[in-house]
């Protein structure tokens, strides 16, 4: 699809075999502002994926990035445009806001061009079970104790998605497949490792807590369907290299929708998106 197209003619070129209906939709962590965020692949996605409900589930926009230098090209203002229309037309669209976009938690329970603003959601699936909808920065333990902390370690992540571009740019001239290396370190070294389970294993004991029978969060790019202590454990991922949503089907099931092939189909001549590992459902 040419990018100079406006969004609605855009809209129009995909053929309706190609959208695909279902009940629900969680993306978060698209971090739009920021040079790493898959803009034209997430508007491909919002084009072809129908839904009643979409849950913007924190970090949408990247107010730390903004803060420390402007960057919003055309693109990033498509797919804000492409979510106002999706409200404009029907879609049920609530953003939970997270640590990258907290200056919008002074907006909760207000309504903007239809996006609902607020703190946290209960969803109940089609099949009755209720959800639990947060962003997860709360059981960020680096976040909530040392924000300093925090603000140094995503910028030490930019600088490994710039590293990771420059390097994929010369695998692609040896003809070798994408490679991410911020996914490498965060599965493969012990401490980050450590990380991601505490963080999870907090979320869905809070969730239990509060008697739900799951909950779906973002927060840590890391896209997972799975059961922690008898508490159904959902993260929709990320729009930086995952290129993942979670979905919710007619009939109640989950599904993590992995993007990243589609966009290398679309875009031939970029850098394609990272490959994580095949998606669970529940």
């Amino acid at each position: 699809m040419h990018r100079d197209l406006p969004v609605t003619a855009e809209e129009d070129l995909v053929p309706p075999e190609r959208r695909r209906r279902v009940r629900t939709v969680w993306i978060s962590d698209l971090h739009l502002g920021t040079p790493g965020c898959q803009a034209q692949a997430l508007l491909t996605f919002l084009k072809e994926v129908e839904c009643e409900t979409l849950f913007l589930v924190g970090d949408i926009i990247d107010g730390w990035q903004l803060r420390r230098a402007w960057y919003w090209p055309q693109s990033h203002n498509d797919v804000v445009q492409k979510l106002l229309r999706k409200a404009r037309k029907g879609t049920r669209v609530i953003f939970v806001p997270g640590n990258h976009d907290e200056f919008a938690r002074r907006f909760v329970q207000h309504n903007f061009g239809g996006v609902e603003v607020v703190e946290d959601w209960i969803h109940e699936t089609a099949d009755g079970r209720r959800l639990w909808i947060t962003h997860g920065d709360l059981f960020d333990g680096v976040i909530q104790c040392a924000k300093w902390l925090a603000h140094l370690g995503d910028t030490l992540y930019e600088f490994t998605l710039k590293l990771n571009r420059h390097l994929n740019s010369v695998r692609a001239r040896l003809g070798l497949p994408y490679w991410s290396l911020s996914k490498y370190l965060k599965l493969k070294v012990k401490r980050a490792v450590s990380y991601v389970s505490d963080f999870e294993t907090a979320v869905a004991r809070e969730a239990r807590r509060r008697g739900v029978h799951g909950v779906v969060c973002g927060h840590i790019h890391h896209a997972e369907i799975r059961d922690i202590e008898g508490v159904l454990y959902c993260n929709d991922g990320d729009w930086v290299e995952s290129l993942t949503a979670l979905v919710e089907h007619a009939d109640g099931r989950l599904e993590i929708l992995d993007w990243s092939q589609q966009a290398r189909a679309l875009q031939p001549q970029r850098q394609p998106a990272a490959i994580r590992d095949p998606a669970h459902s529940a």
